[in-house]
This record gives C-alpha cells, sequence and structure tokens, in this order.
C-alpha cells in the first residue's frame, strides 16, 4: 500500500511506507513517543464519516506536515512544529508525513491509499 498524491492527471507517490491507526488505541496514540520516521513514512487516520478533525504535537519531537482529505480532496495542508504544533480542519481521512513531504500538495488536490 502506497499514498498517492494528484493534481491536474499529474500523480507521485506521497509514501510507500503507510501504517494505518485503525484502533481507538492507534488513532490515539499518533507519532507520539516516537524520536522520528522515515522519509517515505505516512501514518493514515480513515474515519467513519467527516467531521472536524484536529492534531497536536505533544510528544511529537519532530516537525510534520499533516494534510485533511475528505472525498480524496485535499481541504487543508498544514506544517506543524514539535511539540506545540496544532490543526484543525474538517476530513474523512488525515495524514501525517515527515515535514516537507507534503510541499507540493494543495487544496482541491486528490490525496489517497493505492495498492
Amino acid at each position: 500500500m502506497h499514498l498517492r498524491h494528484e493534481r491536474d492527471g499529474d500523480a507521485r507517490t506521497l509514501a510507500t511506507d503507510v501504517d494505518v491507526a485503525d484502533s481507538l488505541f492507534a488513532q490515539t496514540r499518533g507519532l507520539m513517543f516516537r524520536r522520528s520516521i522515515p522519509d517515505d513514512y505516512a501514518l493514515v487516520f480513515d474515519f467513519d464519516g467527516a467531521a472536524s478533525r484536529d492534531v497536536h504535537m505533544l510528544f511529537v519531537p519532530f516537525d510534520l506536515d499533516a494534510v485533511w482529505v475528505e472525498d480524496e480532496e485535499v481541504q487543508r495542508v498544514e506544517r506543524l512544529s514539535a511539540w506545540t504544533g496544532r490543526g484543525e480542519a474538517r476530513c474523512d481521512t488525515l495524514v501525517e508525513l515527515p515535514a516537507g513531504a507534503a510541499d507540493d500538495v494543495r487544496v482541491g488536490d486528490r490525496v489517497y491509499l493505492a495498492d
């Protein structure tokens, strides 16, 4: 499984090392207490429906990019600072990536999981 990004018919892979936070424990823990993540890594939170979802960086000692996605369409992209960052937007899928991995991702683009 990998994470794909499309804009205007052009597609690229955002991450090849993908974990899906599919339990309440995994969603609550997120990336807390990890020292780092690989450059080609993504943590994907796949929710049952769209709602306002927030991200905090408490106990996350590195910056990351957060991407809020609804129906595979990017709603918001934000760089979150280690320890103090926080963001919120409406989504049914939330993606956390290493800082810089989402530099080319824009609102309205398509982001999705692929086999």
